[in-house]
């Protein structure tokens, strides 16, 4: 049976058990170091109050979850459900809450914002600061805007790629359905017995819609042509592995979701076009989804990827940034012909 909490040893045999993961594993020990924080937060997020509103999502959520991808995720995306957030702004507008017009879209996001801001600031703030301290995990907790920041002291050096900080950004525009509830544990639990680590068992939005999130999101960057991708590629990296993991064909039969998002970013996250011509979501999810960026976009996007890879953020044997924009085509062009 295990003996001791892994935050309750002290830092030199907290550091020599991850070393140890380290030399027998695919893992990083000071991406190791953070996984623990991530769940350590998680768990302290669903523990608290309001954590039945909450819904877990975005590319940590497909890792630590769903374990449909590979990838180190560092960061935590929560949605407060907007039903419950602002019931006075969505009453009678059905299900997926969404504004009647452009007017009130606005309306509707400056109050949240405002509201979340102070929420984040006035209530997840001193939760989440005091059950990481409970729990015995010393953390700096500060708030700002929409986003939770908590520092730890690293028992490794810094790699300047993966910072000794886990963010928590919030949003509270979404219902954060379709949703069901997992079980999350460390990475290095599996390799460490005589240790407990954090776990949590959190709300997760479905992998389906994650996929079409990050679809639509790799859409605007492409008729973007952006010129900037920092952090970026992880997004083809990710719609590959939920490719792999048959969560992509669901996903691309799944007609429902991906009109649901297409509906959501269009009314929440207007884009432009390169041309400055309005982005069509729903076209996007109807037979004319782009995947692969071109130009300088194209250029950005492989260095950015190169980046990831040198800071040991994909947990395999990684694939070559050609290799992942041939994948990501051959998703393209199922997507358009099924939706065509």
């Amino acid at each position: 049976m295990p003996e001791a909490r892994f935050q309750d040893i002290s830092p030199d045999d907290r550091r020599d058990a991850l070393e140890v993961v380290e030399r027998n594993s695919s893992h990083k020990a000071h991406l190791l170091e953070k996984d623990v924080w991530v769940v350590a937060t998680l768990g302290t997020l669903f523990d608290a109050p309001f954590a039945g509103h909450l819904t877990f999502k975005g590319g940590t959520s497909l890792s630590k979850a769903w374990r449909a991808i590979r990838r180190f995720s560092e960061d935590i995306d929560i949605t407060y459900d907007i039903r419950a957030f602002a019931p006075d702004l969505v009453s009678g507008f059905g299900d997926e809450a969404l504004p009647p017009s452009r007017s009130q879209e606005k309306r509707w996001t400056r109050a949240i914002r405002a509201r979340l801001a102070e929420w984040v600031r006035d209530q997840a703030c001193p939760i989440v600061e005091e059950g990481l301290s409970r729990t015995g995990f010393a953390a700096r907790v500060r708030a700002d805007s929409d986003r939770l920041y908590i520092g730890y002291k690293p028992l490794f050096e810094e790699s300047g790629f993966v910072r000794p900080e886990v963010i928590v950004e919030f949003g509270a525009r979404s219902t954060g359905e379709p949703h069901a509830s997992r079980r999350v544990v460390c990475d290095a639990a599996a390799w460490v017995l005589e240790l407990v680590f954090p776990e949590a068992q959190p709300t997760v939005m479905l992998a389906e819609r994650t996929f079409w999130e990050k679809a639509t999101a790799i859409h605007v960057f492409c008729r973007q042509e952006r010129r900037r991708g920092e952090r970026l590629s992880r997004h083809w990296h990710d719609l590959a592995r939920l490719d792999e993991a048959g969560i992509g064909a669901v996903a691309l039969a799944d007609r429902a979701v991906a009109l649901s998002v297409a509906r959501h970013k269009a009314m929440f996250f207007p884009e432009n076009d390169a041309r400055g011509e309005r982005i069509d979501y729903e076209a996007a999810v109807s037979g004319a989804l782009q995947l692969i960026p071109s130009g300088a976009a194209h250029a950005v996007l492989a260095d950015d990827y190169a980046r990831m890879l040198a800071d040991g953020m994909l947990l395999d044997d990684s694939e070559s940034f050609d290799r992942l924009m041939e994948r990501c085509a051959l998703i393209e062009v199922r997507a358009n012909e099924t939706k065509a």
